[in-house]
């Protein structure tokens, strides 16, 4: 697995698809993930500390783990089948257990974003999308 961090955010408002791009920590290689503009304009919200007069969905989840003593371990960009990423979410418990949960990838980043937790990739998937051809 390699460790990623979220290198831009792209939106355009007159779309329905929007584009998130990973950077390797450390290194150059990056891919974009196409998503909602409702998990952008949450992520957007985020990274420029701007808040909302009432809790978001990212912003209640977020809550809700920090509120029973969770922890957001990682998030992970494990697979990539017929165009689609696939992620989970390794949470901590307070008692110490740790469950992997299945989510959308811009719902994990968002996530990740909200309780400051690493986003990672497992290789096969970043040399499956380096090879493929970018899309426009």
């Amino acid at each position: 697995m390699l460790e990623m961090q979220l290198s831009r955010i792209v939106i355009r408002e007159t779309s329905d698809q929007q584009c998130i791009y990973l950077r390797e920590k450390g290194g150059t290689r990056q891919f974009p993930i196409v998503i909602g503009i409702f998990e952008a304009w949450a992520i957007d919200r985020k990274v420029r500390d701007r808040g909302t007069q009432r809790p978001m969905t990212h912003d209640l989840l977020a809550s809700v783990v920090r509120t029973l003593g969770g922890t957001l371990v990682r998030v992970v960009i494990a697979d990539l089948r017929d165009n689609t990423f696939f992620a989970s979410l390794r949470f901590r418990a307070h008692d110490g257990t740790e469950t992997d949960v299945d989510a959308r990838p811009s719902d994990a980043v968002a996530l990740a974003v909200h309780l400051s937790a690493p986003i990672f990739v497992e290789e096969k998937v970043l040399e499956t999308v380096l090879a493929s051809p970018a899309e426009e």
